[in-house]
């Protein structure tokens, strides 16, 4: 049995259930969005055991072999919002005990959340990064503007984004921007040299690798401000050293899935920006033609 516990509005979990119903796995997606109906009975003795009572059925814990989690946080989902104190404060202990069980499950979770802990703190994923071998950018984390303004002075170019796992835009600093360095002092940011080049996007899938190449002249492809900036995504086989870094790097993060950010410098350098352990990989799926969500399901139906 495979658990995908998600909710079908997240294309990523939607994809992996779809090709481990192509594959012929028996599967089950736990929708958050009935998580009010659903309850866990879980016991750590000899082993962990226990059930999850869904409302189209129970599943006994013990039968689970692989899990995909995509969790929402449940208090936002408005089948959620919208209950009872109490029937919240329910069901944001079933999503602490489901991940508790993750943790401790003999099944193959992709992925584990200790494993995903270190997308919290992109500095110390950054050490992990570098210790793999990967040149990464020169970083600041400040919360005092003469220390930006030497580090800018240094590079002439640098960017900022988020020192967490909160998506951000990556945006380069401007001279627009010194009225706002003062602000500093009231939040910790993160500055990096910018590098130019051309943008890789790794998917390390179990012992797979998918990746395509990404062209853009936009500072964050993701978020192109111009028709002309839009991405071309296509899939590109990397230098075989490159791929086996990426595969070696998630394997020492215990990630059994990974996106991963490189960019080739016109000197031929590899840079690692960070590591996504749960990426919403249909976006590249979709665009490259790479069978990511199915590698996925080999992975999960192997377990």
């Amino acid at each position: 049995m495979i658990l995908v516990w998600s909710v079908p509005r997240d294309s990523a979990a939607s994809a992996v259930a779809a090709a481990l119903e192509r594959w012929g796995a028996d599967a089950r997606f736990f929708d958050q969005n009935d998580a009010l109906e659903a309850g866990l009975e879980l016991a750590v003795d000899s082993g962990v055991t226990g059930r999850l009572q869904l409302p189209d059925g129970d599943i006994r814990l013990e039968e689970i072999s692989g899990v995909y989690i995509r969790p929402y946080e449940t208090s936002r989902l408005q089948t959620i919002a919208s209950a009872p104190d109490h029937a919240q404060a329910k069901v944001a202990a079933l999503d602490d005990a489901l991940l508790g069980w993750s943790e401790i499950t003999a099944a193959r979770v992709v992925n584990r959340p200790s494993a995903m802990a270190s997308n919290h703190s992109k500095p110390y994923q950054s050490s992990i990064i570098h210790a793999q071998g990967f040149d990464v950018p020169e970083t600041l984390v400040t919360t005092d503007k003469d220390a930006l303004e030497a580090f800018w002075e240094k590079h002439q170019s640098i960017v900022y984004k988020s020192i967490s796992g909160v998506r951000s835009i990556v945006t380069k600093v401007t001279p627009a921007h010194r009225e706002r360095f003062a602000a500093l002092a009231n939040c910790p940011t993160q500055f990096q040299q910018w590098i130019p080049g051309t943008d890789f996007r790794a998917h390390v899938v179990g012992g797979e690798v998918f990746a395509c190449r990404v062209e853009s002249s936009a500072t964050d492809y993701r978020y192109p401000d111009r028709e002309e900036d839009a991405p071309k995504i296509q899939a590109q086989e990397l230098p075989a050293d490159i791929a086996e870094r990426c595969g070696s790097l998630a394997a020492s993060m215990g990630l059994l899935l990974a996106g991963i950010d490189l960019r080739r410098t016109p000197d031929e350098r590899w840079f690692c920006f960070e590591v996504n352990p749960s990426p919403g990989f249909t976006y590249y799926e979709q665009a490259s033609g790479q069978p990511i969500a199915d590698g996925i399901a080999r992975l999960l139906a192997a377990a």
